[in-house]
């Protein structure tokens, strides 16, 4: 049953919806009533060296969001294919009749190093998924918010690295930070239709994505073969709450209040959820 039914009767499209953040955002949103569309690329990918979904982690966010009592539709697409992500919204839409909430949540973490030393080939890739990806996600799904008539919320998942000049990232910290920019340009376009735009901005979240052996020796390289839980100390001394990192739930609960009416007057925003990352003063 609905927590409080504040999405209910409302369809939302979430691409990177197998794991992590995007699972998260389809169960809480099929919690608050909302019918859910779900993609994710579920395919290996060069250059990504942490392990991507596969489809049966796909058709597992399906059968719980079913559980719920809630339709859901998944389609899989490489949001670097417009083409692909265009015909599986346009037929998931058809047959559940609307589109309300989009949250283009699909990103990867990769093309490390100093910028000057990182390749084009790795580069490109991460600026085709984390920035080109969402555009194409906006693109191919506002055109149904405007048909519909209803208004809507797009929820555009940034990252505090687009707040911050965070080094050996540049690629990353480059995509994110331009989110921000489409968003306010999306803010200015959608008014007239009722259509708001905002970014999210979380610190580190224990997903797959720095969950993972590659990334816990990026934080700690003086250990041989270090832990995630080796990690902790390194991420907590990065946010003003003695926190290490925050949870996908966390990050869910901001995306379904900017989903939903409680933020009605909200457009244009950038919300950190990043336990004062930001904030935090390192004099």
């Amino acid at each position: 049953m609905p927590v409080s039914g504040k999405l209910a009767a409302r369809v939302v499209f979430i691409t990177g919806a197998a794991r992590g953040q995007g699972r998260s955002h389809a169960i809480g949103a099929a919690r608050e009533g909302a019918d859910v569309i779900l993609t994710d690329v579920v395919a290996p990918l060069d250059g990504v060296d942490y392990e991507l979904p596969t489809r049966d982690d796909l058709d597992q966010v399906v059968k719980e969001v079913e559980a719920l009592g809630q339709r859901a539709i998944a389609f899989e697409a490489d949001v670097r294919d417009l083409d692909a992500l265009q015909a599986g919204l346009d037929a998931a839409v058809a047959e559940l009749g609307r589109l309300d909430v989009v949250v283009a949540n699909a990103g990867i973490l990769g093309a490390m190093g100093k910028t000057w030393e990182v390749s084009k080939a790795d580069w490109d890739r991460l600026i085709d998924v984390n920035l080109t990806g969402v555009w194409h996600t906006v693109k191919v799904a506002v055109p149904h918010m405007i048909s519909a008539g209803n208004g809507g919320s797009v929820v555009l998942i940034s990252s505090i690295a687009g707040k911050l000049g965070i080094p050996n990232v540049a690629a990353y910290v480059s995509a994110k930070h331009a989110l921000v920019g489409l968003a306010g340009s999306l803010a200015n376009e959608g008014a007239e239709f009722g259509i708001r735009a905002n970014t999210v901005h979380p610190t580190n979240v224990d997903t797959p994505m720095i969950n993972n052996p590659e990334a816990a020796r990026l934080f700690r390289p003086d250990l041989e073969h270090p832990t995630f839980d080796d990690a902790a100390e390194p991420l907590g001394r990065i946010n003003l709450l003695p926190v290490p990192w925050v949870q996908a739930q966390d990050i869910t609960d901001a995306v379904l209040w900017l989903a939903s009416d409680e933020s009605k007057y909200v457009t244009g925003a950038s919300i950190p959820v990043d336990a004062g990352m930001l904030s935090k003063y390192h004099g």
